[in-house]
């Protein structure tokens, strides 16, 4: 059966050395909140010039807390292009990544970017 959990999440970035002049590099905190409620650290890698309009990037985060009330952490790998000023996102849960009330969990998250605020929508199955 599939849930769905809804909420929003402010994001800290942090710029890091790079082991090359064309990848970016970003370790990242995130606060979630709404049914996704701890907190995410990551890392982001990125190639491109987004100003111009072509890009793409990487992201390995670390959720660790509660999702409607069961505790535990999981795993998100997100990746996303820009083509010609076209965006394109994926956002999945790492499968086998869950681990105490969250071992299991598998889906794939909505991100909406309103005013600055990150709006998710987690669709699930655990």
């Amino acid at each position: 059966m599939t849930h769905t959990a809804k909420g929003t999440f402010q994001v800290n970035m942090q710029p890091q050395d790079s082991t090359s002049s064309q990848v970016g590099r970003m370790s990242f905190t995130k606060a979630w909140e709404g049914d996704l409620s701890g907190a995410g650290t990551g890392e982001l890698l990125s190639v491109g010039d987004p100003k111009g309009g072509t890009a793409a990037y990487t992201v390995l985060e670390v959720f660790e807390g509660e999702l409607s009330g069961r505790r535990g952490s999981f795993a998100f790998h997100q990746y996303g292009t820009l083509v010609n000023g076209e965006s394109t996102l994926r956002y999945k849960i790492v499968p086998a990544s869950g681990s105490g009330d969250l071992a299991g969990i598998s889906g794939k998250l909505q991100l909406d970017i309103v005013e600055k605020v990150h709006h998710y929508a987690l669709s699930y199955e655990l």
